[in-house]
C-alpha cells in the first residue's frame, strides 16, 4: 500500500502543515505506527521524552526487570527477516536485552530519523477551522499536524506515594519507572523497597542477592506464580523460529494474545484429583500458564476462585520458613488472578535471608520520610537507598500529563473525569483527528500483538482518508456510546471488576482515582478485532469521515 496524504491544497488563513501525522511516543506502539504510515507515503514525526527508542523498556530498567510474556511472543510479528534474524536468549528476556532488540528494529527501519527525542509534549489542541492539530513542547517547540496518535502506554505515568518528606532524604531514591541509566551499587548497603507489584517482585528478589540489609515494606500483598524461566539454546531458537506462524496464530486466537488459552473445563467438573494435578502442572510451567490458561470459571466464580488462592497459599507457605511472614505475603483482600499476577524467581525464599526483613504497612504505616530514612508508626530505620516501587498511574494517567483539547477547547481529562468513553478504544468523541494506541478501552494483554492489529487498523483508516482526499475523522457519538456500553458489558461477572487495581482505574498516589471505573476491555481479543475488522468492511459508518 502506498498512498500520498495531499496537503498542498489549503486556504491562506490555514497554518502550515508541518506534518501529515505526529505520534507521541517512541515505544513498541510508536515504532511500528512510524514504520507502517511511512508506508502510506506520510510525512511522520514521532515525538520522544526519552534519549532513545523503547518506551516502557527504555524507562524500566531497575534490576531485575524483564518480559513476563514469552520474549518470542513479545516481539514484533511484521517483518520476517527481523524475525529470522533475531535469536532470544531467554524465554522471558531481561530489559537489557529487551532494548538492545528494539534498538536492533531502529537501526534495521531507519526509524530514528523521523524520532525526535527528548521532546516532550505539554499540550495538544485541536483547530477546527483548520481540520489539524497544534502541539506545543516543553520547551516552547510548537507543530502542526493533520492527525495526533498517542502511543503512550497503558503503564508510562510513574507515581509516587503521598508521603511527607521525601524531598528530606539525604541517601539516593529512586522510582522503579525512572530508573537511571548508570548502574547502582547495592552491596554492602542498607535498602528500603517500597511496594510489591511486579517491579517490587522483580526488583526485591535482584537486590536482595547484594544489599547488606534489605527491608520491604509491603502495603498489601500481591499473588506471585513461578516465572520459571530459562536459557534458550541455538537448537531450541531454531525451532522456536520455524515455528513462528504457528505461534503468531495462536496468539490471534486467544483470549488475550498469550501463548496460553484459557482451559473450557469448569474447576468442579473434574475430580479433586485432576484439579490438584492440573494445579501442580501449572504452577510448574512457565509465565502466565497457570493464570491465563486456567480453567474457564476461576475469574467468575466465587468459590473456584477460592480453590486457586488457597492452592497458591499453600504454595507459599512451602516456600517460607517463618510462618508469620508467610502469612503477611498470603493477599486477604483478592482472589487469585483478580489483579494482574506478578511473575517471580525464588521471591518468596528471598524472606528466608537473614538481611531481608518485611514491614506491613497496614500493621504499621509509614508516617513519613526523613533525611535519613523512613519513619512508621512503631519505629525509625536508617537508610542508603530508598526504592519507590509504587507503580503507575495506569492507561488514563498518561493522557493526564498532557493538556489535550478537543473541539471548543473541551479538556480531555474532564470527558473522562468519570471514567473513559471511547470507540473501540482509539477514538474519542469531539477530538477528532485524534487516534489513540493502546488507549482505554483496548485490547490489553500481550500488547505488541495488540499494537500490531490497532497500529494497522489506524492505519487502514488513514490510507482510506488519503484515497479519497478526506480531512477529518470523528467518531459518532452513537458510536462511543455503543462501543462503552459493549465495555461495559464485558466487564459483568468479572471477579477483577470488584476489586481495587490500577486495572479498574484505582490508584490510591493519585487524587481523583480512588473510585473504580471501566478502564479496560474486558472481553477477548478475537471479539474486539472482530468488531473493528466490521467497521472497517462497512466504511466506517460509524465515524463522520469529511
Amino acid at each position: 500500500m502506498n498512498v500520498s496524504y495531499k496537503t498542498d491544497q489549503k486556504s491562506s488563513e490555514e497554518p502550515e502543515l508541518d506534518f501529515d501525522a505526529i505520534v507521541i511516543g517512541a515505544g513498541m506502539s510508536g515504532m511500528y505506527l512510524l514504520y507502517r504510515l511511512r508506508e502510506l507515503g506520510l510525512r511522520v514525526r514521532v515525538l520522544e521524552a526519552g534519549t532513545g527508542v523503547g518506551g516502557t523498556w527504555y524507562w524500566n530498567r531497575y534490576p531485575g526487570a524483564r518480559f513476563d510474556s514469552e520474549s518470542y511472543s513479545y516481539g514484533y510479528s511484521f517483518s520476517q527477516e527481523l524475525l529470522d534474524e533475531w535469536d532470544w536468549s531467554e524465554h522471558f528476556a531481561s530489559q537489557p536485552e529487551i532494548e538492545r532488540y528494539l534498538k536492533h528494529v531502529d537501526k534495521k527501519f531507519d526509524l530514528s530519523k523521523d524520532i525526535q527525542f527528548s521532546s516532550r509534549v505539554q499540550s495538544a489542541t485541536y483547530d477546527a477551522d483548520n481540520r489539524c492539530w497544534a502541539l506545543v513542547l516543553d520547551d516552547g517547540r510548537q507543530y502542526h499536524s493533520r492527525f495526533m496518535i498517542t502511543a503512550l502506554g497503558p503503564l508510562s505515568a510513574p507515581t509516587m506515594p503521598r508521603f511527607e518528606g521525601i524531598e528530606e532524604f539525604g541517601g539516593q531514591s529512586f522510582h522503579t519507572g525512572l530508573w537511571p541509566k548508570e548502574e547502582i551499587n547495592f552491596a554492602g548497603k542498607r535498602v528500603a523497597v517500597i511496594g510489591t507489584g511486579a517491579s517490587g517482585v522483580q526488583t526485591i528478589q535482584e537486590v536482595a542477592k547484594t544489599a547488606g540489609e534489605l527491608t520491604v515494606f509491603q502495603r498489601r500483598p500481591n499473588w506471585c506464580t513461578p516465572l520459571n524461566n530459562r536459557k534458550i539454546g541455538k537448537e531450541e531458537m531454531d525451532t522456536i523460529r520455524a515455528g513462528y506462524p504457528e505461534l503468531f496464530q495462536r496468539c490471534r486466537e486467544t483470549a488475550a494474545c498469550f501463548v496460553h488459552n484459557i482451559d473450557p473445563r469448569g474447576t468442579f467438573e473434574v475430580t479433586d484429583e485432576v484439579r490438584d494435578a492440573f494445579w501442580e502442572k501449572q504452577y510448574a510451567g512457565q509465565g502466565f500458564g497457570i493464570w491465563q490458561g486456567n480453567f474457564r470459571d476461576i475469574l467468575t466464580d466465587p468459590e473456584a476462585n477460592k480453590l486457586i488462592s488457597d492452592f497458591v497459599a499453600d504454595k507459599i507457605r512451602g516456600r517460607v520458613n517463618d510462618p508469620e511472614t508467610a502469612e503477611l505475603l498470603i493477599p486477604t483482600d483478592h482472589g487469585f488472578g483478580t489483579r494482574r499476577v506478578p511473575q517471580e524467581t525464588h521471591y518468596f525464599e528471598v524472606y528466608n535471608q537473614p538481611n531481608v526483613n518485611l514491614i506491613s504497612m497496614l500493621e504499621t504505616p509509614i508516617e513519613r520520610i526523613t533525611a535519613a530514612g523512613i519513619k512508621t508508626s512503631a519505629a525509625e530505620y536508617e537508610f542508603d537507598i530508598i526504592i519507590y516501587a509504587t507503580g503507575f498511574d495506569a492507561v488514563m494517567g498518561s493522557f493526564d500529563r498532557i493538556d489535550i483539547q478537543g473541539v471548543d477547547g473541551q479538556k480531555l481529562t474532564e470527558t473522562w473525569k468519570a471514567g473513559p468513553t471511547t470507540f473501540v478504544g482509539v477514538m474519542v468523541e469531539n477530538f477528532p483527528n485524534m487516534f489513540m494506541v493502546m488507549g482505554p478501552h483496548a485490547a490489553l494483554g500481550n500488547n505488541p500483538r495488540s499494537i500490531e492489529y490497532n497500529v494497522e487498523w489506524v492505519r487502514d483508516l488513514i490510507a482510506e482518508m488519503a484515497g479519497r482526499d478526506l480531512t477529518l475523522a470523528a467518531a459518532r457519538p452513537e458510536a462511543v456510546e455503543q462501543w462503552t456500553d459493549f465495555v461495559k458489558l464485558k466487564a459483568e461477572g468479572l471477579l477483577a471488576n470488584e476489586i481495587d487495581s490500577w486495572m479498574t482505574g484505582v490508584n490510591m498516589n493519585v487524587e481523583g482515582r480512588q473510585t473504580r471505573s471501566i478502564v479496560r476491555y474486558s472481553g477477548t481479543a478475537p471479539e474486539y478485532r472482530a468488531w473493528c475488522d466490521e467497521v472497517a468492511a462497512k466504511g466506517y459508518q460509524e465515524l463522520n469521515l469529511t
